[in-house]
């Protein structure tokens, strides 16, 4: 064999090679990075005054990328090289560089966005309010009460729950009691779409599902739906019929007749809430039946463990 034929086999052999190194760095995730930063680092970075108003100066800015001269101009500091510092510490995580100006990452936006929703920042209250519907165990009157960024809606008879989940602060700011309400069961509904999607609301990372017998929860149901994130461990749990608000045939069978889904809120719907209208069907594979009735008909629908619908039935007393 001649030398240029040897070179060229060991040239195949390292294309070889390198192509296996890539495909098993791409089966071990993209999280398996060498710049990762870690946590606590992450928050050391943005828990400086200079660099929180840096960000606060590009969030803030009508026009991207913004340049260097113009963001130390809004942040107010003359030392130039000290103001390069902060910068600096940004870049690759929460800033690039793009051309000759800034621009936000996603997690730089991620961390105005917090602040701007009062995370950081508030501590509101707000004393418990009426809310529209009533209990669907009692029929008693119901409540919204805010504690902790999360809000609550029970019964102020027997106590009931109906659903609590985090509301940041600024989902109170300028709003009347009714629109927060109406701004609580909009969220509630974006975030378990997400969930039962997959896709986890806070870090986008994969979301599991998982059908649970137990009563442990704010709803009080024995059976439930918890949605739990792999990546940053947010977990989300509800009854198994909230799943069902956007579904394609639940919402024809409540439009058929006069009832719009939208303009119900979520906890005014009992197979919403409750598991009463729940059962599990099957284990092996997990299936669950969720009876949904109205004007005297019923919508029954089967789904998976993984809460995709697999078949729906209608009913009504001249088919029974």
């Amino acid at each position: 064999m001649d030398r240029d034929s040897e070179s060229d086999r060991n040239r195949e052999h390292a294309s070889d090679n390198a192509s296996d190194h890539e495909s098993d760095r791409r089966d071990q995730g993209v999280l398996e990075c060498t710049d990762c930063l870690d946590p606590a680092d992450a928050f050391a970075l943005v828990g400086n005054e200079v660099r929180l108003s840096i960000l606060e100066a590009l969030w803030a800015a009508e026009e991207s990328p913004v340049s260097f001269s113009e963001l130390r101009r809004e942040v107010g500091m003359r030392d130039s090289a000290q103001f390069n510092y902060h910068l600096q510490k940004l870049v690759g995580h929460f800033v690039t560089q793009q051309g000759d100006g800034y621009v936000f990452k996603h997690a730089g936006e991620k961390v105005v966005r917090s602040v701007i929703a009062g995370s950081f920042n508030e501590h509101p209250s707000i004393e418990p309010f009426d809310v529209t519907g009533a209990c669907f165990a009692c029929d008693g009157p119901l409540a919204a009460t805010y504690e902790d960024e999360r809000l609550a809606i029970d019964c102020r008879a027997c106590g009931q729950g109906h659903g609590e989940y985090a509301f940041p602060p600024g989902g109170l700011a300028d709003r009347t009691r009714a629109e927060i309400a109406d701004a609580f069961d909009q969220r509630v509904r974006h975030l378990h779409c997400l969930a039962a999607d997959g896709v986890c609301p806070e870090c986008s990372g994969r979301m599991e599902t998982r059908i649970v017998e137990e009563d442990d929860c704010c709803l009080g149901v024995s059976l439930r739906v918890d949605h739990e994130c792999r990546q940053c461990a947010h977990t989300l749990c509800s009854a198994a019929g909230l799943r069902l608000l956007d579904h394609s045939e639940v919402v024809t069978f409540h439009r058929e007749r006069g009832v719009s889904l939208d303009d119900r809120p979520y906890w005014t719907l009992p197979w919403c809430v409750s598991d009463e209208f729940t059962r599990l069907v099957d284990r092996d594979p997990s299936r669950l039946e969720v009876r949904i009735p109205l004007a005297g008909d019923e919508l029954r629908v089967t789904m998976d463990d993984e809460l995709a619908v697999v078949e729906t039935h209608e009913t009504s007393p001249s088919s029974d």
